[in-house]
């Protein structure tokens, strides 16, 4: 029995009647770019996210660059962000002439650590960009309290979490700008590329409308030089009739993560750790093993798929070797990197995938001697980062 790491055809099956609609009454009307539909899912999207204003964008990734290029971020400038995710939220801080700097995360919920975020500060730092990693929110709090006392912005990477709580309150509403993708495997994912940011600043808005668009003010007047960033009537239809299901997708998400902490109780596996007062939506599920790689080869063997997320830390990719950062340098990222392994995750996963899935995992952890992985208190991170991540169980 092969079980896929994420299932999108079996969601489609669910919602072809409905979408092939949709995208016929598009076709039917012409109007590709802009125009009600897209309108219709920006004000529905912000009403999800508790805000006042939604502007659709063509990725995740301009999502990240506009929202810094309406702050005002430029060259000679610094962002703060964690180096455990994906390239595009420091390739959006590059992008605005400006340098990312990398502070190390959690290592509990491997969002970025509040308190290495302050040692960090320089008079050139702007803005911090916490990323809502795995469908878990940062500690906002703190990171909050931190930018107001030095006068920082506040752009929330929400890629991974739609529908994710914090004290209450929803991704996208948690900092002055948030930042989402549609990349078909998200939580709420269109059928090609596109991305969201949303605001309660009827300013940002303003600009972001302004720079999706070539800098237009009327047909052939632009007041800057924009791009070409708009979220297209297709994508839009999709995304509206996937919204009204987000929910109950999350819901399902999150009775596949019980599963799976059921059946790997005991195991030596290290589990998702949810910060107390945060909504997890999973959107990946992401264990830990000192002998990951072993693992995911006895999981292969067995039909089922997994993912590694991230293998090669930001801070020590080719890409940014010119910022300086050595191995060493954020040991909970690097730990992370070596021993994460992210299991399949998606609504339609079943109790009986799950058994089994869980069953090769356990049978690999006793084989290789995990029995004692089981996780330690990390309530000293000091310790952890002296021994560069060693004693993280």
């Amino acid at each position: 029995m092969h079980i896929p790491f994420v299932d999108l055809k079996a969601q489609y099956e669910t919602l072809k009647d409905e979408i092939v609609e949709a995208i016929r009454g598009i076709l039917d009307s012409a109007q590709f770019i802009g125009g009600e539909v897209v309108t219709s899912f920006e004000r529905d999207f912000a009403a999800y996210c508790q805000v006042g204003y939604a502007r659709g964008v063509a990725s995740g990734t301009d999502a990240l660059h506009l929202a810094l290029r309406a702050l005002g971020i430029r060259h000679g400038d610094e962002v703060i962000t964690t180096a455990h995710t994906f390239i595009a939220t420091a390739a959006a801080i590059v992008a605005t002439g400006a340098r990312p700097v990398f502070v190390d995360i959690d290592p509990d919920t491997y969002t970025i650590d509040p308190s290495m975020i302050e040692r960090a500060l320089t008079g050139r730092t702007r803005a911090i960009v916490p990323v809502h990693i795995f469908g878990q929110p940062a500690d906002m709090g703190p990171i909050k309290e931190i930018a107001r006392r030095h006068a920082l912005y506040v752009v929330e990477d929400a890629a991974q979490a739609h529908g994710a709580e914090y004290q209450g309150v929803r991704t996208g509403a948690l900092g002055d700008v948030a930042c989402f993708s549609f990349y078909p495997a998200k939580n709420l994912g269109a059928y090609g590329d596109g991305g969201a940011v949303t605001t309660n600043s009827a300013a940002i808005a303003e600009r972001i409308e302004l720079l999706r668009d070539h800098g237009r003010t009327t047909h052939y007047c632009h007041s800057e030089v924009g791009f070409n960033s708009r979220l297209d009537a297709l994508q839009a239809a999709v995304l509206q009739i996937k919204l009204r299901r987000l929910d109950q997708w999350n819901a399902n998400r999150r009775r596949a993560a019980e599963w799976y902490a059921m059946e790997l109780a005991e195991s030596g596996i290290k589990t998702p750790f949810v910060r107390k007062g945060s909504t997890h939506i999973y959107h990946l599920y992401v264990i830990a093993t000192n002998e990951r790689d072993a693992m995911r080869n006895e999981l292969d063997e067995a039909g089922v798929t997994t993912g590694i997320h991230y293998p090669l830390p930001l801070h020590l990719q080719p890409a940014f070797a010119h910022l300086g950062y050595r191995r060493g340098d954020l040991p909970c990222c690097e730990a992370m990197a070596a021993r994460s392994l992210s299991l399949p995750m998606f609504p339609e996963l079943a109790r009986d995938q799950v058994r089994r899935i869980a069953a090769i995992a356990r049978a690999a952890a006793e084989r290789d001697g995990h029995k004692e992985l089981q996780r330690k208190s990390t309530s000293s991170h000091a310790a952890l980062r002296a021994d560069g991540g060693k004693e993280w169980r």
